[in-house]
C-alpha cells in the first residue's frame, strides 16, 4: 500500500493529510459548538494554530520518551533521540503519542485563552467533542502505514499486514486485529457520548465537566485495548501508555465525583422552602 504521492520534490504522505482532515473536522465541531452556547465561533480557527503546533510538538516528545519495543531493538531509544536532534524533529520518522497530542494541544489552548481572556474550562468543554472526533479521523492514518494492528486474529474483520510492516515474531502472520479502527470507533462513540452529555445535562455541568468526561470515556477505552496491542511502549518494564490511561481516568473520575460531591447531599432541613408554610 503506498503511504503519499509525489509533487515535483515533495512528497506528500497520506497520514499527514488525514491528520489535517481530522483537526479540520474537529475546528469545524467546535465551531457549531461554540455557536450553539453564543460564544465567538471565530476563537475557533484562531486557537487551531496553536493547538496544532502545542498537540504535534505534545505527541513527538511523548514517543521520544516513550519508544515502542520494535524500535528500541532497532537502538533508536530516548538516549538515541536526545543525541540526535535531527532525527529527534523528524516527525515522519518514527511516529506520534496521542497522550503527547493531547497534553500539547491542552496547553496550547490553555495559554490561547490566557491570551484572550477567554474562560479556559468553558472552551475546553466546546472543545472536548472536536479531540474525540479528531481521533477517530486521524487514526486512519496508522491504517495507511500499516501500523497499531492488535494481535494475530482469524476473524472475519482481521486485516492483512504486508510482511515488511509486521513485526519481529510474527513474520509467517498475515492478519491481525484492525486496534486501529477499534481506536477510531471508541472515539467517535465517545464524540456523540460528549455532545449528548452536554446537552441532556447543561444545566447541571459545571465548566470543566464535559472535559473531565472526555479524561475518563478515552482512557477506559485505549486501557482496554491496550491489552491487544503488540508493540506497547514499555518504561520500566511497564506499559506506558496502559498505566498513563489508568491513572488518567482515575483521577478525573475522582475530581468529577469531588466536584459535585455537595449536589448529592440533601439540604439542610433549615434551608426547606416547606418548612415554615405560609
Amino acid at each position: 500500500m503506498s503511504t503519499g504521492f509525489q509533487i515535483g520534490p515533495l512528497f506528500i504522505r497520506y497520514y499527514g493529510i488525514i491528520l489535517m482532515l481530522g483537526a479540520l473536522a474537529g475546528a469545524w465541531l467546535a465551531d457549531r459548538e461554540a455557536r450553539r452556547r453564543g460564544q465567538d465561533n471565530e476563537l475557533v480557527w484562531d486557537a487551531l494554530v496553536w493547538v496544532l503546533i502545542g498537540g504535534i510538538l505534545g505527541a513527538r516528545l511523548w514517543h521520544i520518551l516513550t519508544p515502542p519495543p520494535s524500535m528500541v531493538a532497532q537502538g533508536i531509544t530516548t538516549a538515541y533521540y536526545l543525541t540526535h536532534p535531527l532525527d529527534a524533529l523528524a516527525i515522519w520518522r518514527g511516529g506520534l503519542g496521542i497522550p503527547g497530542a493531547v497534553i500539547g494541544g491542552v496547553l496550547a489552548l490553555y495559554l490561547y485563552c490566557r491570551k484572550r481572556k477567554v474562560s479556559f474550562l468553558m472552551w475546553i468543554d466546546i472543545v472536548s467533542p472536536s479531540l474525540a472526533l479528531g481521533q477517530a479521523i486521524g487514526r486512519w492514518g496508522n491504517f495507511v502505514n500499516q501500523e497499531i494492528y492488535g494481535a494475530p486474529t482469524d476473524l472475519p474483520w482481521g486485516i492483512f499486514i504486508s510482511p515488511e510492516n509486521r513485526l519481529p515474531g510474527y513474520k509467517d502472520v498475515s492478519r491481525y486485529h484492525p486496534l486501529f479502527l477499534y481506536e477510531s470507533l471508541w472515539n467517535l462513540a465517545n464524540m456523540f457520548f460528549l455532545l449528548w452529555l452536554s446537552r441532556r445535562y447543561a444545566d447541571r455541568l459545571k465548566p470543566g465537566d464535559v472535559f473531565l468526561v472526555y479524561l475518563v470515556s478515552y482512557p477506559v477505552g485505549r486501557f482496554l485495548l491496550e491489552f491487544l496491542r503488540l508493540d506497547a511502549s514499555q518504561v520500566a518494564g511497564v506499559n506506558a501508555n496502559q498505566t498513563v490511561m489508568a491513572l488518567v481516568a482515575l483521577s478525573a473520575a475522582a475530581l468529577f465525583s469531588w466536584r459535585h460531591r455537595a449536589d448529592a447531599r440533601p439540604a439542610p432541613a433549615g434551608d426547606s422552602e416547606d418548612e415554615y408554610p405560609a
